[in-house]
């Protein structure tokens, strides 16, 4: 009798990871992280960390605030290089051959700044984001199962023309948290390869569960601190050049 009733156990636990729906998951991701009221009030992530480039550590700190500004910055031979930065409406990368701050171009900047305002979270509030999930069915990603869902949001327009705005999260089947995404580049030089970001080692920070280890075109980036809310700086995400306008 005991056999039969874990087996019957067995069947409505694996119909029951079956049946999940893409809304499930991704509610059960949103509670899993923090739940989404928290994750509604933040105003602003700080990411501290490294990157490892060719056996070379290298500092890095990362700044995103819900109203879409943003930095990016490394650290090289004990100078501090902001390498790209945005006051939400403008983005400008360096130029590290030129040694110049150069405006991205304005589709770049429109597909850009489009995902800097996606904060904190692309799956808060999607419905009301006009975005669409699904379900794609499992697949085993780093030797874990896990649920493939495409998510597709509004369009890019590139060339006058719209464009696919797709990405893929891989959910982990037993924590409900991504540990893969997967992107087509929509234009550029790179226009077409698809780009896999590996993420793992969640840890907590005020409440709110974040992954501390990614990579970036094949450079793996650890985090050692991850401040919410920090205190900036309209300096921060502006053109030198225009701080004293």
């Amino acid at each position: 009798m005991k056999k039969i009733t874990l087996f019957l156990l067995a069947i409505c636990a694996s119909f029951t990871m079956n049946a999940q729906t893409a809304d499930e998951i991704i509610d059960s991701y949103l509670e899993t992280i923090g739940g989404k009221e928290k994750l509604a009030n933040i105003e602003g992530i700080r990411m501290v960390g490294s990157i490892n480039a060719q056996g070379m550590e290298i500092p890095i700190e990362t700044v995103s605030m819900k109203d879409g500004r943003m930095y990016f910055q490394m650290e090289m031979q004990g100078k501090k290089i902001k390498q790209m930065f945005s006051n939400g409406e403008k983005v400008w990368i360096h130029n590290m051959m030129a040694q110049t701050i150069e405006e991205m171009p304005a589709e770049e900047t429109k597909m850009m700044t489009k995902e800097l305002k996606d904060f904190p979270n692309a799956f808060l509030n999607y419905k009301d984001k006009g975005y669409n999930i699904e379900l794609i069915g499992k697949e085993t990603q780093e030797g874990t199962d896990c649920f493939k869902i495409k998510l597709t949001k509004e369009p890019f327009i590139i060339e006058e023309k719209e464009v696919p705005n797709i990405a893929f999260y891989y959910f982990d089947a037993e924590n409900f948290v991504p540990i893969m995404t997967e992107v087509e580049v929509p234009s550029g030089p790179a226009k077409g390869q698809v780009v896999k970001t590996p993420l793992s080692d969640y840890q907590e920070v005020e409440s709110i569960y974040f992954p501390f280890s990614t990579s970036m075109q094949g450079m793996q980036m650890t985090y050692s601190k991850i401040e919410l809310n920090p205190e900036v700086s309209d300096v921060d995400f502006n053109k030198p050049s225009e701080e004293k306008e």
